[in-house]
């Protein structure tokens, strides 16, 4: 079967089943070519809410798909592939944040998107990489917990100087590998590119960034942009989705190994069982009990509060 013939079976499937497949950004481009949504992992949550579809197929990680099940609890919500996980989201658990609200109570906790339900139970607000320093500025507290990421924290704290930012090591092992010296390279083989990076990057190469953003802010700014050169600091699938978008542009992955494994595990014949398992038990579905939910969702409601 090609892969034109598989595309046609999931797009018949998901119609017979009412299902809303959501892709995120980091996806190969036949996934994100039969789904319903496209985007970062928030805003897929957000398009979730507004479907009339009665089921939800996430091709992302499992961090998301429990967001877009917290956010639409009345729908029933499938992970495309049940072994995606995500490091960052798995680095830090409930009970080591409550150990550390403990000894420092007077902070309040700001949790990345990139963290799990039940970690979200005892943050204070959540934020998105596009939304994170202006939820940072908005906080009436100035001591604040920053957790995972260390570099969005880091970034987020050389914006807000009047805040006293706590962080902790964690982050995004693919955002984090990036060097100094691939974007040097990058800069010399490409010398008229602009480069666009994701403030999951480490602090110094963040600094020789053109722009710095979420994926959806990268994607924007490249589109928009008059510029016609781009080196991609971030997954290696954006280059691939903005030159799809802009041929009369030119993007260039700042190196080959900013590769997402745990994205890249979801697959189209993923897709296709998935919608073919639905009602007999086969696809994985995200089951969260009531009480998680309404924990969990607190620090999301709190960022939707402040305008995130």
């Amino acid at each position: 079967m090609t892969v034109r013939e598989l595309q046609d079976k999931i797009i018949e499937l998901k119609k017979k089943t009412n299902t809303a497949i959501l892709a995120h950004s980091y996806q190969a481009r036949e996934i994100v070519e039969i789904a319903d949504f496209t985007g970062d992992s928030y805003k897929l949550s957000v398009d979730a809410t507004k479907t009339d579809a009665d089921n939800i197929l996430f091709c992302g990680v499992h961090f998301m798909a429990e967001t877009a099940k917290m956010l639409s609890p009345q729908k029933r919500v499938f992970l495309a592939n049940k072994g995606a996980g995500c490091p960052m989201a798995e680095q830090m658990d409930k009970e080591l944040i409550s150990q550390i609200k403990a000894q420092d109570p007077e902070r309040t906790v700001v949790a990345y998107i990139n963290t799990t339900a039940s970690l979200k139970t005892v943050c204070d607000v959540c934020v998105t990489s596009s939304s994170a320093l202006k939820i940072v500025r908005a906080l009436d507290n100035d001591k604040i917990l920053f957790i995972p990421d260390c570099n969005l924290g880091s970034w987020v704290a050389k914006q807000c100087p009047e805040k006293d930012i706590k962080l902790l090591h964690g982050g995004c092992p693919t955002h984090a590998a990036l060097t100094v010296r691939e974007v040097q390279k990058a800069r010399e083989e490409h010398p008229d590119a602009l480069f666009l990076v994701h403030p999951e990057c480490v602090p110094a190469v963040a600094e020789l960034a053109d722009y710095i953003g979420s994926t959806s802010g990268i994607m924007d700014y490249a589109k928009k942009s008059e510029h016609k050169e781009f080196i991609i600091g971030t997954e290696t699938s954006i280059a691939e989705h903005l030159q799809y978008d802009c041929p009369d542009k030119k993007f260039y992955p700042v190196t080959k190994d900013i590769v997402c494994r745990n994205m890249k595990l979801t697959t189209l014949p993923d897709v296709y069982n998935s919608l073919l398992g639905m009602d007999n038990g086969e696809a994985f579905e995200i089951l969260m009990d009531d009480k998680l939910i309404t924990d969990a969702r607190k620090c999301i409601d709190e960022m939707i509060r402040l305008g995130g």
